[in-house]
């Protein structure tokens, strides 16, 4: 199992940086275009949460996932991960308050066409989450997020750090700076689903499932950028890597069930 620690190397940009310069790469010398990037990542982030939640040990409301989406390209990626969750077995449901156009609105009419429902309010209550939901999907924030929480969205992430039932977090944590990690504000996932490559608040995560998703980086770039990733196995599009526990662990602690 790889260690993401090995993308931590002395260099004069951040890995945030990095990757930013390369994404823009990305969309200007290679031709890409918004759309296909985050359709890989949620793609791949569907394929991730499929490995470690598969379908027939799920037993609420036939395998029912609250898919919860920001503003920017984290909350693009968690509509297109909801799509395929679908696709895959799952009953998603997607709380997406705020659709910039034209991205947004796209993403949301494929999820309406294949009758994916969505909240028109977030549960105010946990219990309510935990008793219709087996996991949730925490695709508020990502690596442009900067602390503190803004209060369109505060609420809904006071509301899920009460949930006793799994949250995944695609690319970071809400509520976490993406160096810094966790200021005292954020979730704490069980599942953390990195795309491209892991983040440096990625270092402080101790959950149960760390992967890697999102395989669209070509290897030029990878080098150009010195980004140090693990190479996926054969054609998977994701791949695990190394946490600071395991399932077993957390069994042995009286956490598991």
């Amino acid at each position: 199992m790889p260690n993401p620690s090995l993308i931590f190397q002395p260099y004069p940009m951040s890995v945030k940086a990095r990757l930013k310069r390369s994404m823009g790469e990305l969309l200007s010398e290679y031709a890409y275009n918004k759309e296909q990037l985050l359709e890989l990542a949620g793609y791949s982030s569907a394929v991730a949460i499929a490995k470690c939640y598969p379908v027939e040990k799920m037993s609420r409301d036939n395998a029912a996932i609250l898919v919860c989406c920001g503003p920017g390209n984290n909350g693009g990626v968690g509509l297109v991960c909801a799509r395929h969750l679908k696709l895959f077995g799952y009953r998603p449901t997607v709380f997406y308050p705020q659709r910039p156009a034209p991205v947004g609105e796209s993403l949301s009419r494929q999820c309406e066409a294949m009758d994916i429902p969505s909240l028109s309010y977030f549960p105010s209550e946990p219990h309510l989450i935990r008793d219709s939901f087996n996991l949730v999907v925490d695709a508020l924030f990502g690596i442009g997020f900067k602390p503190p929480v803004k209060e369109t969205f505060a609420s809904v992430i006071e509301t899920l750090k009460k949930v006793d039932i799994p949250i995944c977090s695609v690319d970071i944590p809400s509520g976490w700076d993406v160096d810094t990690g966790d200021e005292a504000d954020g979730l704490k996932p069980e599942f953390l689903v990195s795309i491209s490559a892991p983040k440096k608040c990625a270092k402080f995560f101790q959950g149960l499932y760390h992967y890697m998703g999102g395989r669209f980086l070509p290897r030029t770039l990878e080098q150009k950028f010195d980004l140090h990733l693990p190479s996926f196995p054969g054609t998977d599009c994701v791949m695990e890597l190394k946490t600071q526990k395991t399932p077993e662990e957390e069994k042995s602690n009286g956490n598991g069930e």
